[in-house]
């Protein structure tokens, strides 16, 4: 076979492969005729209760629902209300829940820069959220604000081509873990995933791109002049040149789409459009893991902090690092870590060392740098818990009392506080909170079991 031959067949492969995706992850005629006509009423709905308090007000659908970028499965409609720059931002918010309300009745308030009504209708997820009308996206006052600029941006280059690319290439990062941009999944989001498959023209030519990024990747689709930004991936927003559309997308997730990137290139396959959930972790499948990779495990559970997952997951990670910190820092070497949350939180830890011994080695200045030297010397002199001070090469070095010689011993005394902490995970672990080591870890099995599948059988 030629090579010509081959490389026909590849792209036959992929195609097929395509071809059988698309049929699961394109909304049929009858799917986008209910959300037109759910989209249309509530847009109605809203420009009638908007205009009767503003008559300068207008309402836009905006989003991957407006764009036709949306998967089959989806229920997200956004509605956004345009006010006149010259209302003031506390008029902006009053009108903007009096619409929302009006909307949806049975809606409830949310809070994301200002206030918005969040409801459901016929099955869809509603928001309706007040902005400002503005000339030009760097004139915002808030995030909101920038929305209507990107969805007038993205309709202007959308055909349908590139809309049907955009839901393989979403359906695609969803079925790998990569798609979401909260601060949970640390992904691609919608929008960045439209632009991306906007500058390399297709969902082949993206995963093409992919396989050969080097980070930092830098894009900038209006040549706008790239301002410098320390990410991974960074893609200059084209309705604000200050602004990195990407910039909250992790290296790990960006190396992950080149992962997938790679593999579905090498081998398609409709498997990386499949986002289904692990089997939950076994207990006995728990103690077989431990047992094989001969670790100490630890963790502290406690009382999910009641925050939404964009607040909850910053600070859980932020303990995370901290307890890692401070266990490293008492000679518990980290082998691996993560967090999770539901109804309780958990920060876990995979020590490589069990428990140290009940001195530990404690260098001191060199011998010629006088000051210190007998600042260090003096300090341990006549302390008889302590093996010297004496002199290994040039420095005074003394060995003292180890104040903890196991990991469930620091993390159950009060210097578990003096580490960096999340605000409300303090304030959690302050109110109660338990140490589970060794067995009593498949205590987790029951609440945390994919979890733990994730941890114990990891993939890219």
């Amino acid at each position: 076979m030629s090579v010509d031959e081959d490389e026909r067949g590849d792209r036959d492969d992929f195609e097929s492969v395509v071809a059988a995706a698309r049929e699961r992850i394109d909304p049929d005629e009858a799917e986008r005729e209910r959300l037109r006509a759910v989209a249309d009423r509530l847009t109605e709905r809203a420009e009638a209760a908007a205009t009767e308090r503003c008559p300068d007000a207008d309402v836009i659908q905006v989003g991957s629902s407006a764009r036709g970028t949306w998967i089959s499965g989806d229920r997200d409609i956004d509605i956004f209300v345009r006010f006149p720059p010259e209302l003031d931002r506390e008029t902006l918010e009053t009108y903007g829940l009096e619409v929302g309300h009006a909307t949806v009745p049975d809606g409830h308030e949310e809070y994301a820069e200002h206030p918005y009504v969040k409801g459901t209708v016929d099955g869809f997820d509603i928001d309706v959220v007040p902005c400002f009308r503005l000339e030009s996206a760097t004139e915002i006052r808030s995030a909101v604000d920038r929305t209507p600029f990107h969805n007038r941006y993205l309709q202007n280059r959308l055909d349908e081509e590139l809309a049907a690319d955009v839901r393989l290439t979403k359906g695609f990062m969803k079925g790998v873990g990569v798609y979401g941009s909260d601060l949970r999944t640390r992904g691609f989001s919608g929008y960045l995933t439209e632009l991306l498959v906007c500058e390399y023209g297709g969902f082949r030519e993206l995963l093409e791109a992919a396989a050969d990024w080097q980070p930092p990747i830098e894009l900038d689709p209006e040549d706008h002049g790239r301002e410098s930004f320390a990410d991974p991936l960074v893609v200059i927003d084209p309705t604000d040149p200050e602004r990195n559309v990407a910039a909250v997308c992790a290296a790990d997730n960006v190396a992950r789409f080149q992962h997938y990137a790679r593999e579905f290139l090498e081998a398609p396959r409709t498997d990386p459009f499949d986002a289904d959930a692990p089997d939950p972790l076994t207990e006995s499948e728990l103690r077989d893991h431990l047992e094989r990779r001969g670790t100490t495990p630890v963790a502290l559970r406690f009382d999910a902090p009641d925050l939404v997952p964009d607040q909850l997951y910053p600070q859980l990670r932020k303990s995370l690092a901290g307890v890692t910190d401070g266990l490293v820092d008492r000679g518990f070497d980290v082998f691996r870590g993560t967090t999770f949350a539901d109804e309780t939180a958990v920060l876990f830890v995979e020590l490589a060392v069990a428990e140290r011994p009940a001195v530990e080695h404690h260098r001191g200045p060199p011998v010629q740098v006088r000051t210190h030297a007998e600042g260090f010397y003096d300090a341990y002199a006549d302390d008889t818990d302590v093996y010297g001070p004496f002199i290994t090469e040039d420095r005074y070095v003394a060995e003292r009392p180890r104040e903890f010689t196991t990991a469930r011993g620091f993390l159950g005394s009060d210097r578990l506080f003096d580490v960096g902490l999340g605000a409300h995970v303090e304030t959690a672990l302050e109110t109660d909170y338990t140490v589970l080591t060794d067995d009593d870890i498949t205590a987790l099995c029951e609440e945390f079991g994919r979890e733990l599948r994730r941890y114990f059988e990891p993939k890219p």
